[in-house]
């Protein structure tokens, strides 16, 4: 690639980043991300693991009587 297709490439992708900036859809999803990305670093608490627990028991007992 020569110099000026280099340079004209690099123009191309600022414009496009510039017109990403400006753009709400786009800004719209990079919160999101971000949102969804602090959500999944949040520990699960330990009230809804117990549940889940009695959950997982609850349906094992159920299929034990079933297959009874």
């Amino acid at each position: 690639m020569t110099t000026r297709n280099k340079e004209a490439a690099d123009q191309r992708k600022l414009e496009l980043r510039a017109s990403d900036i400006l753009d709400p859809n786009n800004q719209i999803g990079v919160k999101l991300r971000s949102l969804y990305a602090a959500a999944q670093e949040e520990a699960i608490p330990d009230r809804f693991l117990d549940l889940l627990e009695k959950l997982d028991h609850a349906e094992m007992m159920a299929s034990a009587k079933i297959a009874e």
